[in-house]
């Protein structure tokens, strides 16, 4: 019988997403988001876990975080999913009306050296992707808007970096990632598979047992966005 994947671990950086049941929007006025990041604060000063980048989109999010102790953040994203989950059927009155979410968070382990910033960028252009502004960074909801506020607006969020931002970042985010950047992000949140360089990826995948996410599939799954 398989062991199940261990833990994340203390140290290690992480991107972790879940979106609205049968892709449904979770979020759907601005008060809503605005709840949501109320959520996040609290969780924060509950749980030892850094926050570096994140963005909320309509029927999804995206987190890129560290755990300070091993398996905060599965922790930290327990108590995000069920307050958020208890606070919209208070708000909604849907108790007992079915999932918010479609199913438990999904995580990839990162590389804390260039696929850092590559995961960074792909969660930090979202909406510019989607096409729901002209900017990336004019998203209000999510963490490129909010680094550039001086200073950062309550509830504070945002963990100094655990390696320098690169120069010119707003441009860079701006840039469209490169179709082979771009499938292996998404290859890695369809499959909990470690982003990194191949050696890097095969050590972490073994000591977090997660050699499953690096072997291939008979049939490949819906993109994540």
């Amino acid at each position: 019988m398989p062991r199940p994947p261990r833990a994340d671990v203390a140290g290690g950086l992480y991107h972790a997403l879940n979106r609205g049941n049968l892709r449904a929007n979770i979020f759907h006025k601005d008060a809503d988001f605005a709840a949501f990041e109320m959520v996040l604060h609290e969780a924060l000063e509950i749980f030892k876990v850094e926050l570096f980048c994140y963005q909320l989109m309509h029927n999804h999010y995206h987190l890129v975080l560290r755990p300070l102790i091993d398996g905060e953040m599965s922790r930290f994203m327990g108590w995000v999913g069920g307050t958020h989950t208890m606070r919209y059927h208070a708000h909604y009155h849907t108790s007992g009306l079915g999932h918010v979410y479609q199913q438990r968070y999904k995580s990839f382990p990162i590389q804390d050296d260039d696929h850092f910033f590559i995961v960074c960028r792909y969660v930090e252009r979202n909406a510019l992707r989607a096409g729901l502004v002209k900017r990336a960074e004019n998203w209000r909801w999510g963490s490129l808007w909010r680094c550039l506020q001086s200073p950062e607006p309550n509830p504070q969020l945002l963990s100094a970096w655990p390696i320098p931002r690169l120069p010119r970042w707003v441009q860079r985010v701006t840039e469209p990632l490169d179709q082979h950047e771009l499938a292996a992000v998404q290859l890695s949140a369809q499959r909990g598979r470690p982003f990194g360089e191949e050696g890097w990826v095969e050590t972490i995948a073994i000591r977090l047992n997660l050699e499953s996410t690096m072997r291939p599939r008979g049939r490949q799954k819906a993109r994540i966005d």
